[in-house]
């Protein structure tokens, strides 16, 4: 019974987590300028993170991938306007790509 209330009560934390998360991508998204040329639902520059998430949606390497191009840049993927590398650490550039991922 105990492992059962500790096991729920970890599994709400990591819920409760969700939101604070969020907020930090989004301020993450604003301090790197990446909404200047993306949006969640239609295309400006860039794709839309939606129609990103969708196209990698059954990659199991996704998270990496997307994650080195936001590090590292890319270019002919989306069409001719390259995505210049952004001064991301590692595990900022992950944790983008998750939240991109899940932009359905």
């Amino acid at each position: 019974m105990k492992k059962v209330v500790v096991s729920l009560l970890a599994l709400g934390g990591a819920f409760a987590l969700q939101p604070a998360v969020a907020q930090d991508v989004q301020a993450l998204l604003n301090s790197k300028a990446c909404l200047a040329c993306h949006k969640v639902d239609a295309q400006l520059v860039g794709p839309a993170y939606n129609a990103v998430a969708a196209k990698y949606a059954d990659q199991p390497d996704a998270v990496e991938y997307l994650a080195g191009k936001i590090k590292n840049g890319s270019q002919g993927v989306w069409g001719a306007m390259p995505m210049p590398p952004n001064q991301v650490t590692e595990e900022e550039a992950k944790l983008m790509a998750e939240w991109v991922l899940q932009q359905k």
